[in-house]
């Protein structure tokens, strides 16, 4: 059994590393509140884009999307990979790493290139994989605007045949304990398909209903990437709280435990130098 000396420095260094998790717990906790409010918000605003995409685009004849929409054979894919620049996030980044790594293996025989959004994911998926572009600072100032050039630099991409396919793999926030890794295709535009009927309605268009969509397919990529974005940092909040709880309520057990291995050890001392002495006092008689 462990002296006494080596069971208080344990019990003093596990109390250090509770105060330091359950601040990060705190931490996390309050920065989520703020990255879910604004997934939330978003969320409403993107599906009612896509759907006005689909609605203009199913009474459209031809081939409308252009440069967007072109299906080409599929020799080169982009792997838009979105994880955290921090760790301590249980299995967030893990997850969309595997994910990642999933995806070159389905692609295989084929140029797959991993474009990292994220310091975590690039660190690691540079090792086994070809990242050709790093854009991790973009957490430290996530802005639309932002967000926008970096999409506006995969639509060229594409565009300039660089790449026959891009596809995001994030997580989605579901709430503070779930996150669902997601995988959607970027581009080319998917074509729709629902089971549900396309909502109808008798609009006046000015201008006309093809100049409308080759507007609004640039908008949609780059609201599309936002949200990926955000839905990824409020999951990682949401994964960093969770797993600070876990690490606070682990070493508080782990705290007590030692404590009474602590008060068991000291008792045990304190029993022997009593029959030690009770000893010597019985030989000093004998």
């Amino acid at each position: 059994m462990a002296n006494l000396k080596e069971i208080r420095n344990r019990i003093t260094s596990v109390s250090s590393t509770m105060q330091i998790t359950s601040a990060m717990k705190m931490v996390s906790a309050a920065k989520l509140k703020k990255a879910q409010d604004a997934i939330t918000a978003m969320r409403p605003y993107a599906e009612k884009l896509t759907e006005l995409l689909q609605n203009l685009s199913s009474t459209l004849d031809g081939d409308i999307g252009g440069e967007f929409t072109k299906q080409r054979e599929i020799k080169k894919v982009l792997v838009v990979a979105i994880t955290s620049n921090r760790g301590l996030c249980g299995a967030f980044n893990t997850n969309v790493i595997k994910e990642v790594k999933n995806r070159s293996e389905f692609y295989k025989g084929k140029q797959v290139d991993v474009f990292a959004i994220g310091k975590k994911g690039n660190d690691v998926l540079s090792k086994t994989l070809s990242v050709v572009d790093n854009q991790s600072p973009i957490f430290d100032n996530l802005t639309f605007e932002n967000v926008a050039t970096i999409a506006t630099l995969l639509t060229e991409k594409f565009v300039s045949g660089d790449y026959d396919k891009i596809e995001l793999v994030y997580n989605q926030f579901k709430n503070a304990a779930t996150q669902i890794v997601q995988v959607e295709q970027f581009l080319p535009l998917a074509p729709i398909k629902s089971d549900q009927p396309v909502s109808t309605a008798d609009y006046i268009f000015e201008p006309e209903k093809e100049e409308i969509v080759m507007a609004l397919i640039p908008k949609s990529l780059k609201t599309q990437l936002y949200k990926g974005i955000r839905d990824s940092f409020a999951s990682e909040h949401g994964a960093r709280m969770t797993a600070m709880h876990k690490a606070t309520d682990n070493a508080t057990e782990l705290r007590n435990q030692l404590k009474l291995t602590y008060n068991k050890a000291r008792q045990a001392a304190i029993t022997n130098e009593i029959l030690e002495i009770v000893g010597g006092a019985e030989a000093l008689k004998g």
